[in-house]
């Protein structure tokens, strides 16, 4: 009974998991588009940089309509390629118009709604259209489609969107003025450690913080997940009362973590020390504490977490509360962290044991196939590698292999980094996370050789690659 009991926690976990990170991946890879209306927001506003009433005119149209459409694209798109990203964008016009406040939880809606509307089309015509009338079809189907839709989104959907929405935001003022917010970081700061920071950060915060950007200039939900404070602490802990391994890699570990924004990187220090978590969270307590206490907040989100993201993004005169939180945060992390580290210096686990764990977990979480592949001995012009995003782990493990590769005096094959989701057709090798491999295969050319992998760090598999070459 009790088995049954565990197995039926673990599935509603991994439900929710993969309902987490199919929300951010829809937003992820358009983080360049918010980060290009962050910038124009923070500058040329009245309250702005350097406020230009001309400039100023882009932000009310990227905000209300690019940024929704591109969520409702990438929606669609990952139901049903680009045929289902475009009735997907369709559709989420329809949320768009008449509403009164960006309509990002509309466009996660109707986004993935019309790819799945024109999949189950397509697949219930499968066969049926006779030969010289399938652009035909393929056209009309998608048009009659996606307005019928984007009619509904327009006419029941946007209503209830909106006041869902208005509900939300309202709740999260009223938590922020009743100074409860940081209480916020007993969820955040352990969920992060189980690989839901993206689907909490862009899934949740980022739509009511830009709604809160509208009316007041900034939010301080742009920055309850981003702070890289808390894992700073541990890592400076690690790096100063430590022993072996762990001590030797946390210094270039900082660098990644608080200078590139890659979070994921003081992961397996923690798991290391389980009781860590104590100080993770105390570091996210804190900060928030810091934050709400000066009224920081950012105008758009910063992605990856970089403590350079957080400046960009500080509104003008904003940049010392957001500068205070993270200090704030990485002092309480650090002294929590120095006890739990000096009483037993010695780590319980071997750093790339842990590391191996946290990709274990990572590909939990995903709920996907993990698939060994073997090289090619085809002649190889392109790698490519590939992760969620495309942006993090993936191009630390480019620069490895690229350094590799030149080591080896091989230098006739380029090497890129990409969103799995968006592989290059052209790609002969893709490196991707065991999590990811059955999207690597939809996403890659039938004839690329996929390349599992546990940790884009661990130069294992890249030594065996470049030996199977030579």
């Amino acid at each position: 009974m009790q088995n049954v009991a565990t197995r039926n926690q673990s599935t509603s976990k991994e439900k929710i998991q993969k309902f987490g990170n199919f929300l951010s991946s829809m937003v992820i890879p358009n983080i360049g588009a918010f980060i290009a209306w962050g910038l124009i927001t923070a500058l040329f506003i009245p309250t702005g940089w350097i406020p230009n009433e001309y400039f100023a005119k882009l932000v009310g149209p990227m905000i209300t309509y690019l940024l929704p459409l591109l969520i409702g694209y990438r929606g669609g798109n990952i139901v049903y390629g680009k045929r289902g990203g475009v009735v997907g964008a369709i559709a989420t016009a329809g949320v768009i118009v008449g509403a009164s406040i960006p309509m990002f939880l509309g466009a996660m809606v109707m986004g993935p709604l019309g790819g799945y509307v024109v999949k189950k089309f397509d697949k219930l015509i499968d066969g049926k259209v006779p030969t010289g009338f399938e652009m035909l079809v393929n056209n009309f189907s998608a048009g009659i489609l996606g307005g019928g839709v984007s009619i509904l989104a327009y006419s029941v959907i946007e209503p209830v969107v909106s006041g869902i929405s208005t509900g939300l935001g309202s709740a999260a003022q009223a938590i922020t003025n009743m100074g409860a917010l940081p209480l916020i970081a007993f969820i955040v700061e352990p969920a992060k450690i189980l690989f839901l920071n993206n689907a909490m950060n862009h899934g949740v915060f980022s739509p009511l913080a830009i709604q809160q950007v509208q009316e007041a200039g900034k939010s301080i939900f742009f920055l309850l997940e981003p702070n890289p404070g808390a894992g700073l602490g541990i890592l400076l802990a690690f790096m100063l009362y430590s022993k072996g391994t762990a001590k030797q890699s946390a210094p270039g570990a900082i660098i990644i973590h608080f200078l590139g924004g890659i979070h994921e990187i003081y992961f397996p220090y923690v798991l290391m020390k389980p009781a860590l978590i104590l100080a993770v969270i105390a570091g996210g307590l804190v900060g928030d504490f810091t934050f709400v206490a000066t009224h920081a907040g950012l105008v758009a989100s910063p992605s990856p977490g970089s403590i350079f993201a957080l400046m960009a993004m500080a509104p003008k005169g904003g940049l010392l509360p957001v500068l205070a939180g993270v200090a704030t945060a990485t002092i309480a992390s650090f002294l929590v962290a120095a006890v739990i580290i000096k009483r037993n210096p010695e780590v319980e686990e071997d750093l790339e044991e842990a590391q191996s764990k946290v990709k274990e977990m990572k590909a939990e979480s995903k709920g996907q196939a993990i698939l060994e592949a073997e090289i090619s001995k085809s002649d190889i012009s392109l790698i490519v590698f590939a992760c969620d995003a495309g942006m993090g782990s993936s191009a630390m493990g480019e620069s490895i292999l690229k350094k590799a590769l030149k080591d080896a005096g091989i230098t006739n094959i380029d090497v890129q980094h990409s969103p799995v989701d968006d592989i290059p057709k052209s790609a002969n090798v893709v490196f991707t996370q065991e999590s990811l491999v059955e999207r690597a295969r939809k996403s890659a050319s039938s004839d690329a050789t996929i390349i599992a992998i546990k940790n884009f760090l661990d130069r294992t598999k890249y030594d065996e690659f470049i030996n199977e070459l030579k």
